[in-house]
């Protein structure tokens, strides 16, 4: 099972302070050179908006790599053991800083090429600036891999078929939506989905939402796999 755990809140808080943005030679990069790359555990970089963070933070990892040529157009090489526990969330985050009550809208699409073995699961990982309440959106998950919390049933919102998940990793709250069928890619009304979180289950009241995370929270990719975002877009107002 997907726990949370204290160690990948702390990154979450702190990855921007520890990322040393060092660049170095990348095990498997795309065809053509990318504009920016590293193997650094906590390796990140600013494009076109989006920060992007290769996030090996949890124990027993093995090795991984990031490249980029965008930030909308990313990928990472990652060779994780074949053990239980996440070992990394490489990642493109987008700043939101706006109340629920004060979104008009909040979509995102997504077009991604995931490997056909290994554990993981492609996901949105959505906080509150308090760092109190997380939503994960799952839009395809692979291998032994699964969610923390509860079953709440199913519902349709942001035009997929979800089911629902919550539970408490120790430190935050976390709701889980894990989409009926895997998708490698499409769109997500995001707005809809918090202000159910919001309005209809009252699970927080008007937080405001700050980051707006995409990318692969990887359990483990023996031999080396290749995860890439070929194009993703957020937008908000």
């Amino acid at each position: 099972m997907a726990t949370r755990t204290l160690a990948r809140v702390a990154t979450a808080l702190v990855a921007p302070a520890l990322a040393l943005g060092a660049t170095v030679g990348l095990a498997a990069a795309p065809a053509s050179a990318a504009v920016w790359s590293s193997c650094d555990q906590w390796g990140s970089t600013t494009l076109n908006g989006y920060t992007l963070y290769n996030d090996i933070w949890g124990s027993g990892a093995g090795t991984q790599c990031i490249w980029a040529n965008s930030g909308t157009n990313w990928g990472v090489n990652a060779n994780h053991p074949n053990t239980g526990g996440i070992k990394s969330y490489p990642n493109a985050d987008k700043v939101i800083n706006k109340s629920v009550s004060s979104l008009a809208s909040l979509t995102s699409s997504y077009n991604v090429t995931v490997p056909s073995s290994g554990a993981y699961e492609t996901a949105y990982d959505i906080w509150d600036t308090n760092h109190k309440y997380e939503i994960m959106l799952w839009v395809n998950k692979t291998g032994a891999v699964g969610p923390l919390g509860t079953s709440q049933g199913t519902v349709s919102l942001g035009g997929s078929t979800w089911t629902v998940y919550k539970g408490n990793n120790g430190s935050n709250d976390v709701f889980s939506f894990v989409r009926a069928s895997n998708s490698t890619s499409g769109s997500v009304n995001i707005l809809p989905i918090l202000r159910w979180i919001k309005d209809t289950k009252g699970w927080f009241g008007d937080v405001t939402i700050g980051d707006l995370q995409f990318g692969f929270e990887i359990t483990s990719s023996a031999g080396g796999l290749n995860f890439t975002v070929n194009s993703e877009s957020v937008s908000g107002s």
